[in-house]
């Protein structure tokens, strides 16, 4: 009996001799990259952001487009688009870079502008100022000065006003008035001459006495120190009196009213 061998195959190599796997990371990194860093150059403040991954993107694309040449990547199209890619995003982050800095710049003149606006006129309103000065005891001339009835003017229609202390006699609760000393009251006018509403609920109000400029206490008790509150509208104005505690030689009293984060603070110099 007689047998019949199958002649035996020759073994086919999975790949011709020589050759190597298609190195297509650097396209498709490429390609990745370029998309994630164009999407970003179209975001605000996300201009940093395509810069760099569009930088990366244009050597990877680069780079792989050499590979492509040599033979050892077949994926050209992928890898010129996103080096394409890449070089957009690197557009995008120039020009979102540079209208990054224009809005930065614009906001800071402005807040800048608002500051300088809102400081307030050396010189004392035109009314009653001359006349208050008089009855002071000649401070014409004197225009950085401010005295009792003058008005603290600012540009954008803020006018405050401080008039003349009066005495006070304190209850006998009082807080911030000790035994000896003098106590006196003293009116604040703010008076809202622009176009937009005022809050009056940051305004600050501080005094010293006598010579020696020492602190004046703040006197509250059932009648007065509850201060400012609330808004005042275009046209109109708001009153709130103080009481201070003085020592009893003192004979003149410094005012300070701060009208808020936004303005300066003004100073009047009152005798007691």
């Amino acid at each position: 009996m007689s047998q019949h061998t199958q002649p035996q195959q020759p073994y086919a190599p999975a790949q011709p001799p020589g050759s190597s796997p298609a190195r297509n990371g650097l396209g498709i990194s490429a390609l990745v990259l370029g998309i994630i860093g164009t999407v970003s150059g179209l975001i605000p403040f996300f201009f940093w952001l395509a810069g760099i991954l569009g930088l990366i993107a244009l050597i990877l694309g680069l780079a792989g487009r050499g590979r492509a040449k040599r033979g050892e990547a077949t994926n050209k199209g992928v890898t010129t688009f996103g080096a394409v890619l890449g070089l957009v995003a690197l557009i995008l982050s120039v020009v979102g870079a540079v209208l990054t800095f224009k809005a930065v710049d614009e906001a800071v003149t402005d807040i800048n502008k608002a500051v300088a606006d809102s400081s307030a006129s050396a010189k004392p309103a035109t009314e009653g100022g001359a006349a208050a000065g008089g009855a002071a005891g000649g401070t014409e001339g004197k225009d950085d000065v401010l005295r009792e009835g003058d008005s603290a003017a600012y540009d954008d229609g803020l006018e405050v006003t401080v008039n003349a202390p009066a005495s006070y006699t304190a209850d006998e609760f009082a807080i911030g008035h000790t035994k000896g000393n003098k106590a006196y009251t003293v009116s604040v006018v703010i008076e809202n001459k622009g176009k937009e509403k005022y809050d009056a609920t940051l305004v600050t109000v501080d005094a010293r006495a006598g010579e020696d400029g020492v602190n004046a206490e703040q006197i509250f008790d059932g009648k007065v120190g509850e201060g400012f509150s609330g808004t005042v509208l275009p046209g109109k104005k708001i009153t709130a009196t103080y009481a201070f505690d003085a020592p009893a030689d003192a004979k003149g009293l410094t005012v300070e009213v701060g009208p808020g984060l936004d303005w300066d603070a003004s100073q009047w110099e009152l005798k007691l």
